[in-house]
């Protein structure tokens, strides 16, 4: 087996190198580029996502109860008139 500190001077090594190329130039001008264009699309998080389904599951469910609610008193009329 090779040593696992053979793997770590390698990978610090291959990151000095990174970082001294014009590589990391070019990742940084990705992520930013990337960075540029999520932010043009108007995308929201997940967590926001999940907060805002819950509350359209709380809305339906309160509008079903509305709904019944409506219907029980229309038939009640209904049954008067």
């Amino acid at each position: 087996m090779l040593d696992p500190k053979v793997f770590e001077e390698f990978s610090a090594r291959l990151g000095a190198i990174i970082a001294a190329s014009p590589v990391a130039d070019v990742e940084k001008n990705a992520r930013a580029l990337l960075t540029s264009f999520f932010t043009k699309l108007d995308l929201v998080s997940r967590e926001e996502f999940d907060i805002q389904a819950q509350v359209l599951l709380r809305t339906r469910e309160k509008l079903k109860v509305l709904e019944e609610r409506v219907a029980r008193l229309e038939s009640r009329n209904g049954a008067n008139d």
